[in-house]
């Protein structure tokens, strides 16, 4: 198991749509906080921002699942709160307080990471919480408390979701962009030397996930979306370039990434249609149920290790701080909170990216500190400049982010009232210091012992798969094999192979392990990807060539198929 360093902070490309998250959260915060300073009442801010950062979710979700996501971002968010409200008008006591903050950690974290509710995650709620827990409060001013965060969650509900009044088929479409050209990408090694094809296993890897993730993102949308058909239809094609690449495939699969990338309606195809009746069963219920994720149950069981760091790392690292004299233990509980990922070297390469940022934004406060400090215009201005930056940035990677969030969090603590800069400076510096090393000293105690047996599942599973697909494969010659079947098994073959390998990786980076059975790995995904080609060389009788084969005609439609 390897620990980088400076791997960790090399910066990378930034996400497709960083700014719509950077600008949803300004657009989201700037009215609350503004009328706030307008009203002489900054200091209900810390309420009002509760509901306005869950603008910064859900952006990869088509906007009938992100409306519900949202929902429930925005109650969990309320729930978090009041408990953390509820547990400071009842005690002042900081190491009960502490306790209360990483009980929540630690249940906002696996309850995020197990709904896959994307970034920013946990780091968040747990951001708001853990503040709100360290705010003056009597019960009876816990509702009207409650009132502003749900009032500002309302209006951050309809930043989000006012996109799709211009492009509702947006997000369904980004991922299917995403998954034509990683497939393209994949399949534009086909035909290299063995050296230039270094890279190829993960490129493939990549691309299965790409059209994994683009298959559940497209039957979010619901049977009776309009834009289900057509996408559905280019993601046939493009499990067709992946399993068996072709020469032509990435130059036409990128051509249509490029003519779908945009503002227009959602082409009705590209190349010749699909047989209709062939096209409801490939598109079908049967194959919503191949690509659907696991239950919650399912996906909560394997949390149990990352739960316990969280838990204890937040614990011991609020109440380090609060040893050691610190007036703020929730920063290094938030600290501790951000570092945990699936597996030790995730969460070491996240602390190093963690306690560099944070340094860094601790000197970009002292920079911007007389600016924000000239009257409460400026100071909630600067924020929402940093609020941008932070976005514009985390995606290249977390710690540049950090460089922004750092010194917006510092400010948002004299939203009631002014404080001095030095104190400011030395109680972060101590809490991130403490929180980044109290939680990698958490990380190495608790194993996750059960990471292997994940793998040996995950295999099992990738096995009975693959035999099912070679089974529909050997009999394609008969009626018996409907393009659905094969479809059905391709797509949970498929799955498998990406759930195979995600696990995989998340194993390999614990420690004091059992040996993985990396061998047996390697071998079943070699067998896995030949069966996915096989059942594009076969298809059952009847179904189209169009099927399973793009149309290396990068400008055909179907209207222009049919003219």
């Amino acid at each position: 198991m390897r620990l980088p360093l400076l791997q960790a902070l090399r910066p990378g490309r930034p996400a497709d749509i960083w700014y719509k998250h950077a600008v949803s959260v300004v657009v989201a915060t700037a009215p609350p906080n503004l009328l706030l300073v307008a009203l002489g009442r900054l200091d209900l801010a810390v309420y009002t921002m509760a509901g306005s950062l869950c603008a910064l979710y859900a952006h990869n979700r088509p906007y009938a699942a992100r409306a519900r996501t949202l929902v429930w971002l925005i109650a969990g968010m309320v729930a978090g709160v009041a408990v953390a409200l509820t547990a400071a008008s009842l005690t002042s006591s900081g190491v009960v307080l502490v306790a209360v903050g990483a009980v929540l950690a630690a249940a906002q974290k696996v309850l995020c990471d197990a709904t896959r509710v994307g970034p920013p995650g946990n780091v968040i709620l747990t951001f708001v919480s853990s503040a709100a827990l360290f705010v003056p409060q009597t019960l009876g001013q816990v509702p009207g408390h409650l009132a502003l965060a749900l009032a500002a969650g309302a209006f951050a509900w309809l930043v989000g979701m006012a996109p799709g009044l211009l492009r509702p088929h947006g997000p369904e479409r980004r991922a299917v962009v995403q998954a034509l050209r990683q497939v393209a990408r994949y399949a534009g090694t086909s035909g290299a030397d063995a050296d230039a094809r270094a890279g190829a296993d993960a490129a493939g890897a990549d691309a299965a996930g790409a059209v994994q993730n683009a298959w559940q993102t497209l039957l979010m949308t619901g049977r009776h979306s309009t834009s289900r058909r057509p996408l559905g239809r280019l993601l046939v094609r493009a499990e067709a370039a992946l399993a068996a690449p072709a020469p032509g495939d990435a130059e036409t699969l990128r051509s249509w990434a490029d003519r779908l990338h945009g503002l227009g309606r959602v082409p009705d195809t590209f190349g010749p249609p699909l047989d209709a009746g062939d096209e409801d069963e490939l598109l079908g219920v049967e194959v919503e149920r191949a690509v659907s994720a696991p239950s919650l149950r399912q996906r909560l069981v394997p949390l149990r290790a990352v739960a316990l760091r969280t838990l204890l790392g937040c614990a011991l690292a609020g109440w380090a701080s609060l040893a050691l004299g610190v007036g703020r233990p929730y920063w290094a509980l938030v600290t501790a909170a951000a570092l945990f990922q699936i597996n030790l070297t995730l969460t070491w390469s996240r602390g190093v990216q963690r306690v560099v940022g944070n340094l860094a934004g601790v000197a970009l406060f002292v920079a911007l500190a007389p600016v924000a400090h000239l009257n409460r215009w400026t100071l909630v201005l600067t924020c929402l400049a940093l609020n941008f930056g932070a976005e514009a940035l985390i995606s290249r990677n977390y710690w540049l982010g950090s460089v922004c969030v750092t010194p917006m969090a510092l400010l948002v603590t004299e939203y009631a009232h002014w404080q001095s800069t030095p104190e400011l400076v030395l109680d972060r510096t101590v809490d991130t210091l403490v929180g980044a090393l109290v939680g990698l000293v958490a990380a190495v105690v608790v194993t996750d012992r059960r990471a292997v047996d994940r793998v040996a599942e995950a295999l099992r599973r990738a096995e009975a798969a693959r035999h099912r697909a070679d089974t529909l494969v050997a009999g394609a010659s008969g009626a018996s094999a409907a393009p659905a079947a094969l479809a059905v098994a391709r797509r949970d073959l498929a799955a498998a192979l990406v759930t195979l390998r995600g696990t995989t990786q998340a194993a390999s980076g614990e420690w004091w392990l059992r040996a993985l059975p990396v061998e047996a790995v390697t071998r079943e995904e070699r067998a896995g990807h030949r069966t996915l080609a096989a059942t594009v060389r076969h298809p059952a009788p009847g179904s189209a060539e169009a099927v399973t084969r793009p149309s290396h005609r990068p400008g055909t439609t179907t209207e222009d198929a049919t003219s």
